[in-house]
Formats: C-alpha cells, sequence, structure tokens
C-alpha cells in the first residue's frame, strides 16, 4: 500500500540512492525539502546540477576541480617534487586540514580489490607512473591501512623503487581500517610525520 503520493515516493526513491542514506532518511530529507521555501530548493538543485556539469578531473593530480588544473597543483608555493597518493579526494580533503603538508598529491580514485574485481588498470596508476618521468625526489602513500589500502601500497612501492624515487608509507597512528576522512587532524599529522621508507 502507498502512503505517499506518486512525488513524493520518487523523491523518497531518489534521496535513498544516495551513499549512507536509508528509508527513514531519505524520508526525513523528502519532507525537509517538500516544506523549504521553492527559491532554496531552486537554489539546491542548481547547485547539483552546476558541480555535476562542471567539476572534472584535475589533468594532473586527478582530484575534482572546476579548473583544468587544482589550486594545489598549480601553486607555485607548493613542493612538486613531492607526491602523496591517496585513495580518494576525501583523503585529500583530511590531509589539507592538517596545514602542515606542503607538496602535491596524487588521487587513485580506489584501491586494488581482486575481491570486488578492482586491479591496478581500474585505478589511476598509469597516469601515477607517467607523473614520476618528471623531477620527483618522494612518493608518500597514504592510502587507507585496510587490506586494500596494504595491498596498493605495496603494489605501488614494487613499481616505482626501480625508478630510485624514495618510497614512503604514512605512519601506524591511523587505525586499521579506518578511512583517512575521520580521522582527525593530530592523528593525521603524526601519521605524516611518522612516515617510513618502504
Amino acid at each position: 500500500m502507498e502512503y505517499y503520493s506518486e512525488h513524493i515516493s520518487r523523491l523518497i526513491a531518489e534521496l535513498g540512492r544516495l551513499p549512507g542514506i536509508g528509508t527513514k532518511s531519505a524520508q526525513r530529507l523528502a519532507f525537509f525539502l517538500i516544506n523549504q521555501p521553492k527559491e532554496q530548493v531552486e537554489k539546491l538543485t542548481e547547485a547539483v546540477l552546476e558541480a555535476r556539469n562542471n567539476v572534472k578531473y584535475c589533468k594532473t593530480c586527478f582530484t575534482l576541480t572546476d579548473r583544468d588544473e587544482c589550486p594545489i597543483c598549480s601553486s607555485a608555493k607548493r613542493d612538486h617534487k613531492v607526491i602523496m597518493v591517496v585513495e580518494n579526494p576525501r583523503d585529500l580533503a583530511a590531509y589539507e586540514k592538517t596545514g602542515q603538508y606542503h607538496g602535491v598529491y596524487h588521487v587513485l580514485h580506489g584501491a586494488i580489490s581482486p575481491m570486488l574485481g578492482i586491479g591496478p588498470a581500474d585505478i589511476k596508476l598509469k597516469e601515477l607512473m607517467v607523473r614520476l618521468e618528471g623531477d620527483v625526489d618522494e612518493v608518500i602513500i597514504a592510502t587507507n591501512s585496510g587490506v586494500e589500502g596494504e595491498a596498493t601500497a605495496m603494489y605501488i612501492s614494487r613499481l616505482i623503487k626501480p625508478t630510485g624515487i624514495r618510497v614512503t608509507r604514512i605512519a601506524n597512528g591511523v587505525p586499521v581500517g579506518g578511512d583517512l576522512e575521520y580521522i582527525d587532524e593530530v592523528t593525521l599529522l603524526r601519521a605524516l610525520e611518522g612516515r617510513r621508507e618502504l
């Protein structure tokens, strides 16, 4: 039996497709949006559409940006000889919040996971290796500490070692199985400062 009209049911269904949003949360969001002034809903809709139509990958590090090159990669104040490899743009944002890292990044957009059918060709590893043909002194591997993150770190280390570029891994302090985006800045900073050679 349908409790809501077709339009409300459709809105709830679409909101329920968002990550981390269950049926009850989708209902709450739907009723919140319906009760907002029309102008507020139009602003939200416009922001979503503009982001979807204008955001793309940075041509250098592959984070999300609305320019050809993100502000970090285009900054002359950053140390372009040190590249931190992260799994996703949220991890990059987590390290930027520390305010202590002054190098640049490379976003893989995933981690190697044979169980999920994700191999090295499915993430931005080839693009990383192309970047390393330039003037690079160190690659800091800051993948998550779960099984996939560790496997990805070891794979990247094996690829880079023959080039003579220094490869380090962020130190423990980041809990095993923890996602970087949920970890506080102090813990992230300690992990960065305590990185070790691979």
